[in-house]
Order: C-alpha cells, then structure tokens, then sequence
C-alpha cells in the first residue's frame, strides 16, 4: 500500500479522543512483524509496537491517532477525506495522522536497522493525556524497553516544509495568587485594607516579568497575567480579597521553586495565598545529539532546505519523553490548518515526510 492510501485510510476514521475508531488494530496489522503491547486505562487505548532487527539503538516514532471535534464550517465531510488540487482535506490530516501514516510506512518497509525500531500510539493527546503516552512509557521503563531516541511526528514546519523541527518544549505553570484584605465602606478607606491598592503599586513587578534571561534555545520565562477580579461589582463597597491568575511558560532555567520565591519577595508583608500548578515540564535535546543530527541530515537531503532548531509553541507528548531522558525531536508537516475547519495538508508533504523517516531509518 502507497503511504497517501495509508494515510487516507487514517483519516476516514472518526477517531475522536479518547475514541482510536479501531485504529490501533489496523496499524498493528499493517506490521505484522512487530510485536505488540496495549496498555489500556480510562477509556483510552495504548500500543508499542517494536521489533529488534540486532544490537544497537533503540529508536521510537511516537504520536496519536486521536483528533479534535470537527466543529462546523467544514466545505467537506471531515471524515470522507477529499484530493483538491494536491490537497488532501480531513479533520487529522496534519494533527497529526500525516506523521503517524509516514512513520508507520517508513517502518513497515524498513530492511534492516542496527537495533531496535518502535511505535509508540496513544488515543488521548488531544484531551488530558492522563492515561496517554506517559502510562506507556512507565511501562516501557519497567520491563527495560525505554527508547534511546524518538521522534514524535507532530507538525512542526511553519511555512514551509523542513523548515522547521521541535528539540524542545517550554513548560507551563499556573499561578493562582489571592491577596487578602478587609471589606469596608468607599467612604472611609482608612477602615478598611484594599488589596487593589495594596497591589497597584507593585504590580508590574509581577506582570510581564522575565523570570530568566533566556539562552540559544529558549525565550524568557516571563509571568503572563491572565486574570485578575476582585470586589461584589458595587462603587461603595471594597474588596475583601483580590484573585490573580498567571502563567509561565518556563525554560529549563526556571522552576515552580524560582516562581514561588519571586512572588513571595514581590508581596512581603501583604497577606495573601498561592497556588502553583506545574502543567508540563520544559526539556530541551541537544543540538549535537545522534537524533538532531540524524534528522536534520535527512530533512536536508529529501528537501534541500536548512531546518531551523526550535522549542516555540505549545505542548505536546514529546514532554513526557523529556523526563525520562529520552533524546527526543518533533518533526512533522506545516502546521496551519490544525484544529480549524477544512484542515489539510498536501500529498508532496506527507510523502516526503515519509521519505526523511525512511532515510533516518536507512542511514541510522
């Protein structure tokens, strides 16, 4: 089968998160050589496929089969996949069953590697990922069977494609900071503790501050301020107590611990509570490791395009690969369309993203 009939194949399936739509049974069937594991919890379904072709690396190709709702505004079925001029339109085609269809493909007609080749697929990244890849990856680590490297085919080029690849992620922290006061009477402000005032004049020591200077590879950690309300939304009476909302998306040189100090020194001798939430943790891959080199290498000779190393943008599955040491890169097809109406991407696209998986699997 021709990888864009695999791929479209994928994406007439309705595969709504946590629902794979029998995804996974397809795919372990379509390689037939590989051994499978499930690891199934919460309604969401996991499977590593591996084979061991000698000695040598172990490298992954991770991602999801699971999209988001289609929504409305679709000039198409968005699970009846539809070839308009070199485009193929369905919800998935670039977040992400391009990447997981090329990859699968690529691994499918791999001849020989010097190690072992895997597949790691979960039904849950597009919601909580509570029961995703991070329980596959607990129970990789427990029988021994950890990847070396991975490569997580999320798309990842931004105009054009191989421009572009993920070496890593910021995290994301959620501050929730109450500041105390005492209610009381507009009239007289002397009897009361007006946590506004208390605030304003401090505040832009904590709105749109650089936690960190930055370095090669990440922006600062700056504290973004999303939310802040306080009082009954009456002109005579003042707030009892002041609600801020923040978050940091933090390199690798800022920790919830930095965070919390911060804000503590900011708000000495105020009364107040905070709450921090770490939503994803930052890692970053060498520039000189055997995946960054592997892949650009690849991306160069399928494409002829220098790639640009980054870690901007969101999360994604590659964080839990992240914290367990794993040497992990994302690199996918452009990202434009993901998540909106009439998502598409192109057949040259996804099979030559096939092409630079085959070629890092051939030159490993």
């Amino acid at each position: 089968m021709h990888v864009i009939d695999f791929f479209i194949k994928l994406l007439a399936a309705e595969s709504v998160t946590p629902n794979d739509a029998g995804l996974m049974q397809v795919i372990e069937a379509y390689l037939p050589d590989y051994e499978a594991r499930y690891i199934n919890e919460g309604g969401v379904k996991n499977l590593f496929l591996s084979k061991k072709f000698g000695e040598g690396d172990h490298l992954c190709f991770a991602g999801h089969v699971d999209v988001v709702p289609a929504g409305e505004g679709w000039e198409s079925h968005p699970f009846d996949p539809m070839i308009r001029e070199g485009k193929i339109y369905a919800r998935g085609a670039q977040d992400m069953k391009s990447g997981v269809a090329a990859f699968v493909q690529a691994c499918r007609e791999a001849e020989s590697f010097v190690g072992r080749l895997s597949i790691l697929l979960t039904s849950d990244e597009e919601g909580d990922a509570t029961y995703g890849t991070q329980i596959m990856l607990k129970h990789l680590e427990e029988i021994g069977l950890l990847p070396d490297c991975c490569v997580v085919a999320e798309p990842t080029c931004e105009r054009l494609f191989g421009d572009a690849i993920k070496i890593g992620r910021r995290g994301s922290i959620n501050g929730y900071l109450e500041i105390q006061g005492r209610q009381g009477h507009a009239a007289y402000p002397e009897k009361a503790i007006n946590p506004v005032h208390q605030i304003a004049p401090i505040l832009s020591q904590l709105a749109g501050v650089d936690l960190d200077e930055g370095d090669e590879d990440f922006a600062p950690s700056k504290i973004v301020i999303t939310d802040i309300r306080g009082g009954m939304e009456v002109t005579n009476v003042t707030p009892n107590s002041l609600k801020i909302m923040f978050n940091v998306r933090n390199s690798t040189k800022t920790t919830e611990a930095d965070i919390r100090a911060h804000v503590t020194q900011v708000l000495e001798g105020l009364a107040f509570t905070l709450r921090l939430d770490q939503g994803a943790h930052p890692f970053v891959t060498r520039h000189d490791s055997k995946i960054v080199q592997e892949i650009v290498g690849c991306i160069s000779e399928v494409t002829g395009i220098e790639t640009r190393l980054s870690t901007a943008g969101g999360t994604s599955d590659a964080r839990f690969m992240g914290q367990y040491g794993i040497d992990v890169v994302e690199f996918g097809v452009v990202n434009d369309t993901i998540h909106a109406p009439n998502e598409c991407t192109t057949v040259d696209e996804v099979e030559k993203l096939y092409r630079v998986f085959a070629a890092v699997i051939a030159q490993w």
